[in-house]
């Protein structure tokens, strides 16, 4: 824990030093950034920088000669950046300015000449408002579908479970983290931003923004699709933080499809993930693979939330779940029968096997539940397909850049 992140603005380099002196004596906050001049429009770059270095708190300096010079740049900070604490820092014997701040966006109004305790105590309500604020936002779960060999099927069954959990579960975004994006041409859509545009634009990102680099698909579901281009891809941990914060503060679930990325990136998805759904089918190259990409996962700790899915599954005579349990170190979630012909007729048509009255689509919808049913601390328990039972969970997804440690 590196403590909450402060910048420092004032027009007076004799009060930046002080400020800065209250913040080295506050525990659990770190400076990161101090100017001596207040940004004057929404391009200035002063805005950008205190976004690029993942302030959490900006403390504003009020001269009591001119303060609305200091309450212009506040509300120039609470219309220009995302997810800021604002706290005024101005004099107590002039009510109006008092008033002013508050109404200009700032949430805390601290005494001038204060003490590091009072700075001590706003930065404790500022992280507790913000812990409540998350805990608030409603159920979100994160749900990640890799392929333990290539063409194992996880875009599709990526692809046809967030169409079933928008339909029957609540509000979905699909994430098209694969290499290349196949999502598009399965939901039959022509994206013009997706996930690299998100990216590019953590810094600023707000709801309005989000929605602009979404594509509106069949059934209102929303996708964020993937790269058309071969292109390195390869965000900070706590850029993706950010990004899966805002997902989960907008939708119920977020679908991920890793297809068969295996790198650092995918490694940090499925970390914030509360579900990796690993994709086999049962013959010896796929099981070997299971195996290989299980240990992988338990290097990071995100083996306890792989559960594995046999598709394609076809039986075998004389080899049981446990036999597979044996070879890979996984237990099997669930089995999707085999319908190659259909779901590969439906992927050059744009027409996801979802939309069908078949034991596939079935199948499917019935994961999709087991998944929407499950909490998001996962009990490792297995679930045949058909059994009736679902594990159990909470379905809150509480991640930050300081938890994924920025």
């Amino acid at each position: 824990m590196h403590g909450i992140a402060v910048a420092l603005l004032s027009e007076d380099r004799d009060r930046l030093t002080v400020l800065q002196q209250r913040v080295d004596a506050a525990t659990g906050a770190r400076l990161v950034f101090t100017h001596a001049v207040f940004p004057s429009g929404p391009t200035d770059p002063v805005l950008r920088q205190i976004q690029d270095l993942r302030a959490e708190v900006v403390l504003v300096d009020v001269d009591p000669q001119r303060p609305q010079r200091a309450i212009s740049a506040i509300e120039l900070l609470q219309n220009s950046t995302n997810d800021l604490g604002i706290f005024a820092v101005g004099p107590m014997d002039h009510p109006p300015t008092i008033v002013a701040a508050m109404r200009a966006g700032a949430c805390e109004y601290l005494e001038r000449t204060g003490d590091p305790a009072s700075l001590l105590e706003a930065f404790g309500r500022f992280a507790s408002l913000r812990t409540r604020k998350i805990n608030s936002a409603g159920r979100a779960r994160v749900l990640t579908f890799l392929n333990a060999k290539g063409g194992a099927g996880a875009t599709t069954l990526a692809v046809n479970t967030a169409l079933a959990l928008q339909q029957e579960h609540g509000s979905t975004v699909l994430v098209d983290f694969a290499t290349l994006g196949h999502a598009a041409l399965h939901l039959n859509v022509r994206p013009i931003f997706g996930l690299g545009d998100a990216l590019q634009n953590l810094h600023r990102m707000d709801s309005g923004l989000l929605n602009g680099f979404m594509t509106v698909c069949r059934r209102d579901l929303h996708l964020l699709a993937g790269m058309t281009q071969v292109s390195p891809l390869a965000p900070t941990t706590s850029e993706l933080a950010r990004l899966f914060d805002v997902l989960v503060s907008h939708y119920r679930y977020v679908v991920v499809d890793c297809s068969s990325r295996l790198d650092e990136v995918s490694r940090l998805v499925c970390d914030l993930s509360h579900k990796i759904m690993l994709l086999a089918q049962t013959e010896v190259v796929a099981l070997w693979s299971t195996n290989r990409l299980y240990a992988w996962l338990d290097q990071s700790g995100s083996h306890g939330k792989v559960g594995l899915i046999i598709n394609r599954h076809k039986k075998i005579s004389g080899f049981s779940d446990e036999d597979v349990k044996k070879a890979t170190n996984a237990e099997v979630l669930w089995k999707i029968p085999n319908s190659y012909h259909p779901v590969a007729t439906g992927i050059d048509r744009g027409e996801p096997i979802i939309f069908q009255d078949n034991e596939l689509s079935r199948s499917i919808r019935g994961l999709a539940t087991l998944l929407a049913k499950s909490d998001a601390e996962d009990t490792g328990s297995t679930v045949p397909e058909g059994s009736g039972q679902r594990s159990k969970a909470t379905a809150r997804l509480l991640i930050s850049p300081l938890r994924a440690g920025q």
